[in-house]
Order: structure tokens, then sequence, then C-alpha cells
């Protein structure tokens, strides 16, 4: 299983950026997928996490509002819209995967690196 994480990158406060994780060597429909980041000096957080069908979300209070994660199964992707980006939201962010009745994510992916500007 690969999780290939991609679309980081430096963007001003208030700009916006999107995330994407393609995932291989799965059916991405059987899974259900989040997204974490971890900053210099920080743990890991978790941001968001989507159902296996995409019907139900969930995000951390932080970036309720703000960010929105969605999947495309067929394409084998994942992603995450980050609005109204800050200079608290710089980040190496992961996906994961976590199978059915797992409690923890099994799969993670190589990370991608947002930088906010102020």
């Amino acid at each position: 299983v690969q999780l290939q994480a991609s679309g980081g990158g430096l963007v001003q406060a208030g700009g916006s950026l999107g995330l994407s994780c393609a995932a291989s060597g799965l059916t991405l429909s059987s899974v259900s997928m989040g997204w974490f980041r971890q900053s210099p000096g920080k743990e890991r957080e978790f941001v968001a996490a989507i159902g296996r069908s995409g019907g139900s979300t969930y995000n951390e209070d932080s970036v309720k509002g703000r960010f929105t994660i969605s999947r495309d199964n067929a394409k084998s992707t994942v992603f995450l819209q980050m609005n109204s980006l800050k200079p608290e939201d710089t980040a190496v962010y992961y996906c994961a995967a976590r199978r059915p009745l797992a409690l923890q994510y099994g799969w993670w992916g190589q990370g991608t690196l947002v930088t906010v500007s102020s």
C-alpha cells in the first residue's frame, strides 16, 4: 500500500491550498481516510477524516469552516481543500488510511509541507 500526498507549498495567510493523496495497492472504498499534520516541536495532530463512501466527515475544531476533506474512490484519491489559511496551519500534512473496525490508521503517506506566511 502506498499513499502519496502532494500539493503542499508556500501560501500567504488568508490564501488557499489543495492537497491530494493518491492511494495505490488497496481499494480506496474499503478504508476510511484521514489527514494529520505535524508542526516543528509539536505532536502530530488530527485534522480531518472521511468515511469510506464519503458520506461522513469529521474536522478538528480549529479547521472547521476552513478545511474540507473529500474523496474520489474511482480515482483512488483523497483531497483536503484548505481555505483562509493561517500561519498556525504551517505543518507537514500526512494522509492516512484506516481499515474498518481498526482502532488506528495503519497506512501513512510521506507528508507534504504547507507553509503559511503572515
